[in-house]
């Protein structure tokens, strides 16, 4: 019998453990369960390592306490100790890392909003945490021959919220589109966290000149601050400049 391995990511402990108990129950089901983001992390890692990968986590869409868009999604290997990675941040990292990996949200309550979020995040089922427990093995069972499983009372909201997503993605490309290939740089390096002077100095440019260029990007994106700018740029799919190879140098030699 081929088992399907399912790892449940809840942070109360009680839930995770006793839906990890009902599932087990299965006979084609094989459970283990995580309490934060970071500990979930580790057990694909550990899992991949083994050769024995998870086929499907069930993530709890407030995990850490924090609700989806809190901060930004933070990079699969990221977080601390205290599992403050948020749910739709740990689907957004697993997604990218594991996509062989079907990712389903539990929520306490229905949301059109953030089911949206997490369907774009990789999310492949929205599954209130209250419904049954046949409920939930179909949609298991269901997203690993791919489908997409949502609340039938969510599929209006979610569709009209994923529109309106397209629509402002749609508006943010053209406004970044207006811009020069230099101010694009800088706003690469605005969503990147750079401030002025790093930006300076990584372009080569003047304190001056790059106030001037970033002034200009507020303008032309029509926003009024920094933070706006950043917002816009991520709808339009424009990522941080890459900071990983950067080397100071003196004289000619690496610092």
């Amino acid at each position: 019998m081929v088992r399907i391995r399912v790892l449940v990511v809840d942070d109360h402990r009680i839930f995770a453990e006793s839906l990890a108990a009902a599932l087990a129950a299965e006979p084609d089901v094989e459970v283990s369960a995580a309490g934060s983001g970071p500990a979930a992390l580790r057990c694909l890692e550990r899992a991949a390592a083994e050769g024995r990968r998870f086929d499907v986590l069930l993530v709890d869409a407030d995990l850490g306490g924090t609700a989806p868009g809190g901060r930004p999604a933070v990079p699969v290997q990221a977080g601390d100790e205290d599992g403050l990675v948020d749910g739709i941040s740990l689907v957004t990292g697993v997604r990218s890392a594991y996509p062989q990996v079907r990712l389903v949200v539990l929520a306490e309550k229905d949301d059109a909003g953030r089911a949206a979020v997490a369907l774009q995040a990789g999310a492949s089922g929205w599954v209130a945490k209250d419904c049954s427990l046949s409920r939930l093995l179909t949609v298991i069972r269901g997203v690993l021959r791919d489908e997409t499983h949502l609340p039938p009372a969510l599929l209006t909201g979610v569709l009209r919220e994923l529109t309106a997503t397209r629509k402002h993605r749609t508006e943010s490309e053209r406004l970044v589109e207006s811009l020069t290939p230099r101010e694009r740089e800088v706003l690469r390096c605005m969503v990147a966290g750079l401030g002025r002077k790093a930006v300076a100095e990584r372009l080569y440019l003047s304190p001056h000149t790059v106030r001037t260029h970033m002034q200009n990007v507020l303008g032309k994106l029509g926003v009024h601050s920094t933070l706006a700018a950043v917002a816009l740029a991520r709808r339009a799919g424009v990522g941080p400049v890459d900071l990983s190879g950067d080397v100071v140098e003196r004289g000619g030699q690496p610092a």
